[in-house]
């Protein structure tokens, strides 16, 4: 759990569309922008945000993993980000070794960050 991650990307207007592209399944929007060297806020509830910001230095590989409600938007956020530019890491399905209900997807974004949207939840 986090209070907001923040971190730079090399094509502000392209890593800002992924993101909004590919979470928008866990209703990620835009909670506050400024300019792009200070950058935007994405959340989907207020207390937890991602921000981005416009940098020339290369950002390190980050993993971000963001809780889903549902198998059901980890399925539209694996469809939305190869929509969006993301390249595959790792199709939507059960990843046993973590846990028998840990349902995930892994793209990697337009900085080679490879992101994660899981449901822990057993299907009801």
């Amino acid at each position: 759990m986090f209070d907001h991650v923040k971190f730079g990307v090399s094509d502000y207007a392209l890593s800002k569309a992924f993101f909004l592209q590919a979470l928008e399944p866990i209703g990620v929007t835009v909670a506050s922008e400024g300019t792009p060297t200070y950058g935007v806020e994405l959340s989907s509830n207020k207390n937890v945000s991602l921000c981005l910001f416009q940098t020339e230095e290369k950002p390190a590989h980050l993993h971000l993993a963001f809780i889903a409600e549902n198998r059901q938007q980890v399925d539209a956020f694996y469809q939305k980000a190869l929509q969006a530019g993301g390249k595959d890491n790792g199709a939507p399905g059960i990843r046993s070794q973590y846990h028998a209900n840990y349902y995930a997807a892994f793209v990697i974004g337009p900085d080679g960050h490879n992101i994660e949207v899981v449901c822990s939840n057993p299907v009801t």
